[in-house]
């Protein structure tokens, strides 16, 4: 799951939200690895000419614009969220991509967990409400992750 709870109840950092990487680092070195080794199996034929130097730049250029998309997808998806509880106080900051982090605070006794299964930006909008305000939370989640979200959400609030 690309969200866990913390182990430790007396520490401040209840739930940590990330998005999914189906592409890890490893994977990451790989897929370029593997396009190179792809990529130049046709310069074996023109080794020794003239037609090397032409396809080699395009070669390049192939590589460096797939290791560019890759790039920009993993900095896409650094999106995180912290919920954080100190005494009563329930923190929920957002970190998107670009921009600086929001921060929503709340009494814990007034927060309240709440599944829009219709009518939200995404298929089950999660959202948390409290102080007058509603924020929404694990929106880069998957439709279902937001729902098992939802009900573990909905039991932590309820043992507090």
């Amino acid at each position: 799951m690309p969200y866990h709870w913390s182990e430790t109840p007396q520490g401040p950092e209840v739930l940590r939200l990330t998005a999914y990487r189906s592409l890890s680092t490893k994977g990451f070195a790989a897929v370029i690895l593997i396009t190179c080794a792809f990529l130049t199996l046709p310069l074996a034929g023109v080794l020794g000419t003239a037609a090397l130097w032409w396809m080699l730049p395009f070669i390049a250029l192939a590589v460096w614009a797939l290791w560019a998309a890759l790039q920009r997808s993993y900095k896409d998806g650094d999106v995180s969220e912290v919920l954080t509880r100190s005494g009563d106080v329930l923190t929920l900051t957002h970190r998107p991509v670009r921009g600086e982090a929001k921060v929503w605070e709340c009494n814990m006794y007034w927060v309240r967990a709440e599944l829009h299964t219709q009518g939200g930006p995404v298929p089950n909008y999660l959202t948390l409400s409290g102080n007058g305000r509603q924020v929404e939370l694990g929106r880069f989640l998957s439709e279902d992750e937001r729902k098992a979200l939802y009900s573990d959400v909905r039991r932590y609030l309820s043992e507090q």
